[in-house]
């Protein structure tokens, strides 16, 4: 419900809302104050409502390029969890919003360089049209003042023969504004979804044009093409009383508005909002430049069926948490990229482990050149851990965790992690009774996490637990030669897929029927619900915790969660 995001997104909601209140006060002010004030009477004389509209974006872009590298600043996330770990934990999850904030400011940039292009182009339009006129208006009087000195000029157009095509491609803010749209709408269009999937070192590379971008920022007001009257200019001649008289002068003029008004440019400002994020962020990248250079130890490789590389390292000083991922270098594939992956050892474990399914070259190539160095194994280089530990799966006496697809990773974690609280007879751990769910495609995919699960079997089974952690896996995409294995070994022990004791289920999951019987199972509990997987799956997730919750407080009750790994 409504209600329950509140409370569980306050925070997210109260930065969205001053955000927005920001960016609107911002626009607002603006808009009306190079609409209204006087010493930008002769600039909107040529230009009319376009220079406000152009303006107003201005400031909005450079308040939007201020926050842009905020999200992405790891480490000071990092620093800021560490610093509330005494505020609630809802609170240190919404640092994990960070990339959707990220996006949502770039999406604000995009809209807002267009509105401003848009408004460039009127204002070019008319400062020619208003060159080329002949009529001894005023739009035409104040664009011949360049004639009669430097400091006069209004209007930057001097010549009839320049063209729009002429200004963006040879003054520096014509150009600069060119390069620097060029350069967001590469980001913007390379960072879809589709494209990080599968080609994530189109996206890695182009979203470094964020180099180019602030350069182009900063340097784009500094020719000050856009003017207003002088301070010194508005008190001798202001335009209320003088503007009149502009059009037809006496040569032996005797009135107090005979000398012309004087402009100057509005003085450039981006890198006033820009300097503070750009320093942190060089902080930044040196602090993980730093971090990186420390050595990695690989102490175990496993090739997994299906092309999925796993690796245990050691690193002096590493300390992670469940549900935690780590960036990935290897100098010998690229010296640049870096690629995020989520922890699949415990933190009970004296390793941290990843594992790397081939989706893309960077991870092809990577899985190909630990096969062939079985001798001397390739340098690795590590940085994290980041993200806020997945730790609510303890606190719940009975949980519920789904898995979709690749969305299991993190879950490997947390099982690893309750089994090794389980048999250390840890007082913080809560649950008693795991439900884990998993939805998956094909069943390549299946094998390194059916290691972890038949493992986590067996132990159970040997130390009388067996009932501890029941699983069900649904196999949601199959074809008929999966169908005829299944119907020829249906009554062996163990499953023709797996090869684990429960069976794998063909489709996707009844959720009502799977509720209906944890909260059979678990009259008076409280049943946590996690998922790591797609927004469609989560929504129905969240109307089955509300259907199956009872309305009596001493009865079952099941609360929603959804991991952001």
């Amino acid at each position: 419900t409504m209600g329950n995001w509140l409370v569980n997104h306050w925070f997210s909601a109260a930065v969205l809302a001053a955000w927005l209140g920001i960016n609107i006060f911002l626009f607002t002010y603006y808009f009306l104050f190079f609409n209204w004030d006087e010493r930008y009477f002769y600039t909107r004389t040529i230009l009319r409502s376009a220079l406000a509209w152009a303006r107003a974006s201005a400031k909005c872009l450079n308040f939007n390029s201020m926050l842009i590298l905020l999200p992405v600043c790891r480490n000071l996330l990092s620093f800021l969890r560490g610093t509330c770990s005494c505020c609630r934990r809802t609170l240190r999850k919404q640092l994990d919003h960070n990339l959707t904030f990220h996006k949502l400011v770039a999406y604000a940039l995009a809209l807002l360089t267009a509105v401003h292009t848009i408004a460039h182009l009127f204002n070019l339009e008319r400062y020619n049209h208003s060159q080329q006129a002949t009529d001894g208006s005023l739009p035409a009087v104040l664009s011949k003042m360049h004639l009669q000195g430097s400091n006069k000029w209004l209007n930057p157009i001097h010549s009839n023969q320049t063209t729009v095509e002429y200004v963006a491609f040879t003054t520096i803010p014509g150009l600069t504004g060119v390069i620097i749209t060029l350069a967001l709408i590469l980001m913007v269009t390379s960072s879809t979804e589709f494209i990080r999937r599968n080609y994530f070192e189109v996206f890695w590379y182009t979203h470094h044009l964020f180099l180019i971008y602030f350069a182009g920022l900063v340097i784009h007001g500094i020719a000050g093409l856009v003017r207003g009257q002088t301070e010194e200019s508005m008190e001798e001649v202001h335009p209320h009383r003088c503007a009149k008289y502009l059009m037809h002068k006496d040569k032996n003029c005797s009135h107090d508005c005979c000398k012309d008004p004087e402009f100057g440019s509005i003085p450039a400002e981006s890198w006033k909002w820009v300097l503070a994020p750009v320093l942190l962020y060089i902080f930044e990248r040196i602090l993980r430049v730093w971090r990186a250079r420390q050595k990695v130890v690989v102490t175990k490789v496993v090739m997994h069926p299906a092309r999925v590389l796993e690796l245990q390292m050691q690193k002096k000083g590493f300390c992670m948490e469940v549900g935690q991922y780590i960036f990935v270098n290897c100098p010998a594939i690229s010296l640049l990229e870096w690629h995020p992956f989520t922890l699949t050892s415990a933190p009970e474990e004296d390793f941290f482990s990843i594992h790397i399914r081939a989706a893309g070259d960077w991870t092809e190539r990577l899985i190909d050149t630990f096969q062939q160095q079985k001798l001397e194994k390739p340098r690795i280089e590590v940085d994290g851990p980041f993200g806020t530990a997945s730790e609510d799966v303890f606190q719940y006496e009975v949980a519920m965790l789904v898995g979709a697809g690749i969305g299991v990773t993190p879950f490997a974690s947390i099982l690893k992690s309750i089994w090794y609280k389980f048999q250390q007879a840890d007082q913080t751990l809560k649950t008693k009774k795991i439900y884990f769910y998993w939805l998956c495609r094909d069943t390549g995919a299946f094998a390194w996490f059916n290691d972890l699960l038949a493992s986590l079997e067996q132990k159970m089974a040997e130390s009388g637990k067996a009932d501890f952690l029941t699983y069900r896996l649904f196999l949601t995409g199959w074809d008929t030669s999966i169908a005829n294995n299944v119907a020829l070994h249906f009554d062996t022990a163990t499953d023709t897929v797996t090869g684990l004791r429960h069976k794998t289920i063909f489709g996707r999951p009844m959720w009502n029927s799977e509720f209906a019987a944890v909260a059979a199972a678990h009259p008076r509990s409280v049943v946590g619900v996690f998922l790591c997987g797609p927004g469609a799956l989560a929504k129905t997730l969240q109307k089955s915790c509300h259907q199956h919750s009872s309305m009596d407080p001493r009865k079952v009750k099941f609360y929603f969660n959804k991991e952001n790994f």
